[in-house]
């Protein structure tokens, strides 16, 4: 595995203290399969050096018996998993929202997304031990070890029990078949297949079974979706949408925006994604959405939570070419054609077409 700064270099850095970094688009496209070293960091303070060892974890709150785990026992007394999943920001390609209007936070482009097998164990075989009463209006809350920037509270955030008993969600230790890396939450993180990222805290501390959503700050105020006339100072986060499950969305990959090409036939190349339905078709304009042709898909249909890869070769004539996908899922929904229709001050879930200018000569 290479070396942190190694994999600092590999990536576009958006902050470095929290580091926030995603891989180029092309190296992202290059795999179905996204290694560590090009997985996209969302951090929210420093990366935090634990002792894999020394590890240990938490289990309290509404459980019969609570649960002092070290991660050895999490490995010798759970059956071990592996679920191939997307974990994404819910700030990836902020950047098109930005173009609109300013937005808080990292101008993402659409690389605060990846695709891995995740391995670990699951996070209900867990609470089970522990002696959870299946109640649907129960919680799931984590803490991290990580402390939130500029303040001494530590990061937390919490996803309804439901989606904790789901047979999908992991607690990990490994990330295609390697212990985690730093910064993707060396010795353990939380894995929430079609959620947000926010909701798969790394570096995990505690799990507290609760009757409520986590009150950490990561819950209750950031991560909540507001309507397009809500500003910073008129936000009041309880009537904020929480963000947990991710919008159908997809993205261009190769070429580049900005690109100049020679006329002739070329590759077009992207991702796309659905969160927990199927991607069922993907379509690829080279006139900015005037008219349209189908992409061919690549996905693994024993991987639900996996991202699906799409590929098309068109004919690009000499000028200007605006490059657009839209996708389409196995509900027949699509993505809006423009950022303007779901802008908000965050920058949150931008799901529009994606699109990429390009010069041929």
């Amino acid at each position: 595995m290479l070396g942190l700064f190694q994999r600092k270099d590999r990536l576009i850095v958006h902050g470095k203290a929290p580091y926030n970094a995603e891989p180029p688009l092309d190296r992202l496209r290059a795999a179905f399969l996204t290694d560590q070293a090009d997985f996209y960091v969302r951090s929210h303070g420093d990366i935090p050096d634990l002792d894999a060892n020394g590890y240990r974890l938490t289990v309290d709150g509404m459980v019969a018996t609570p649960l002092d785990l070290s991660l050895a026992d999490l490995k010798e007394r759970f059956a071990p998993v592996t679920v191939t999943a997307v974990m994404q920001c819910a700030g990836n390609r902020r950047a098109d929202m930005l173009a609109v209007a300013p937005v808080s936070g990292d101008p993402w482009a659409p690389g605060a997304i990846g695709n891995a097998e995740w391995t670990g164990v699951r996070l209900a075989d867990v609470l089970r031990e522990a002696g959870i009463d299946a109640d649907d209006e129960r919680h799931v809350a984590f803490e991290s070890h990580d402390r939130i920037a500029d303040t001494d509270t530590r990061f937390g955030a919490s996803i309804p029990l439901a989606k904790a008993l789901a047979p999908e969600t992991l607690l990990a230790f490994a990330m295609n078949g390697e212990p985690l890396a730093p910064e993707h939450g060396h010795p353990l993180r939380v894995v929430v297949p079609g959620f947000a990222g926010i909701r798969s805290p790394k570096w995990l501390a505690r799990i507290s079974v609760q009757d409520r959503p986590s009150d950490n700050p990561m819950q209750a105020d950031d991560y909540k979706l507001f309507p397009p006339n809500v500003t910073a100072e008129t936000a009041d986060p309880a009537h904020g949408i929480t963000i947990e499950a991710m919008p159908l969305n997809s993205a261009i990959c190769e070429p580049a925006r900005g690109a100049a090409l020679k006329a002739g036939r070329h590759a077009i190349r992207g991702y796309a994604i659905a969160s927990d339905r199927a991607v069922a078709r993907v379509d690829v304009s080279t006139d900015g959405g005037r008219s349209w042709a189908q992409a061919r898909i690549e996905r693994d249909a024993d991987a639900p939570y996996a991202w699906t890869f799409w590929e098309i070769e068109r004919e690009l004539t000499a000028g200007e070419h605006e490059l657009a996908v839209r996708a389409w899922d196995s509900a027949g929904q699509t993505q809006p054609a423009a950022p303007d229709d779901t802008w908000n001050y965050k920058g949150y879930l931008s799901a529009a077409w994606h699109r990429v200018r390009v010069t041929v000569a």
